[in-house]
């Protein structure tokens, strides 16, 4: 069965998560595409030598945004992320001035750049062999109020930078605007949770997903959450570490009251039972966190 394809070309992509994008692509419920996206440097690095002396404006393209027919505010967009593909023969690995966790270490070099050529499942950091393990960094749909640069991640999601978003993994997003308005690009070829210099393998990819929405739900979402089959996990986004952990709580609660009739205060002793924080990246504008409950004890309410 064919997919439609999404690519990123002139008119292709977004910079920015707005309330009144216009969609590239209309796409009917449930079904399947595939999402064509350019590494989140737009192939201005292409060896050891090219440095970024700053973040440019536009950073972190991402392929879309994509209408889904019926979805409107108050529903979830669900986003079933059936496989990510490198389509390029490298990443590159970056510090740029002024970013990053170390961003003010004075004996890391600050711009650096390491190009990590793909070969075969792997990827090579001088000599070291890196399993590639493919990521959506930026993700996300349109935003109910301001807009917001696909640097920054927020309650739509945006630069999430989570490990999970990645083959295998079903995306929910709550829906702020008709049609939902999906995009996404700033894969990476290998990531590590917390993203601390920055950037991970940064590398264009072809994503297979299917788009579904669920109307009118019992239990909505305000923040983005993924079914692993391991795990649910809610995902928040925040100026400090303590404001994102407090969100990411706060939403897991609102699932496990749904699913087991628990009062909130039942919910909240048990997601200190079953719960874990994890750190999805802490370099971006906002820094961003997820509460992993194991599916043995949250089946998604709606």
């Amino acid at each position: 069965m064919s997919r439609e394809v999404v690519s990123y070309d002139d008119d292709g992509h977004v910079y920015e998560f707005a309330p009144d994008m216009e969609s590239v692509y209309t796409a009917a419920d449930g079904e399947s595409l595939t999402v064509e996206t350019i590494d989140s440097l737009n192939k201005e690095i292409q060896t050891d030598d090219d440095l970024l002396s700053s973040i440019p404006e536009e950073v972190n393209a991402a392929t879309g945004p994509i209408a889904v027919e019926g979805a409107a505010p108050g529903d979830i967009l669900e986003v079933e992320i059936e496989d990510v593909r490198v389509n390029e023969d490298r990443g590159r690995v970056i510090t740029a001035p002024g970013f990053g966790l170390l961003k003010d270490d004075e004996d890391i070099a600050h711009p650096a750049t390491r190009i990590t050529d793909v070969e075969d499942e792997t990827i090579d950091f001088d000599g070291i062999d890196v399993t590639i393990d493919p990521v959506i960094g930026t993700i996300g749909v349109a935003t109910a109020e301001e807009t917001i640069t696909t640097l920054t991640p927020h309650d739509h999601g945006g630069n999430l930078d989570t490990t999970d978003m990645t083959g295998g993994t079903t995306a929910y997003f709550p829906v702020f605007q008709e049609g939902g308005m999906l995009a996404m690009g700033d894969s990476k070829a290998a990531m590590a949770d917390g993203e601390m210099c920055g950037t991970g393998a940064e590398i264009g990819t072809d994503i297979d997903i299917t788009v579904s929405v669920i109307s009118d739900p019992e239990v909505g979402i305000d923040r983005p959450v993924v079914d692993t089959g391991d795990a649910v996990k809610s995902i928040a986004s925040a100026e400090t570490m303590e404001e994102a952990v407090a969100l990411a709580n706060q939403d897991v609660l609102s699932l496990l009251q749904a699913d087991h009739g628990m009062s909130k205060t039942e919910a909240y002793l048990f997601s200190s039972l079953v719960g874990g924080l994890e750190i999805s990246q802490v370099v971006d504008p906002l820094v961003t966190v997820r509460n992993a409950v194991p599916a043995e004890h949250l089946s998604l309410p709606f």
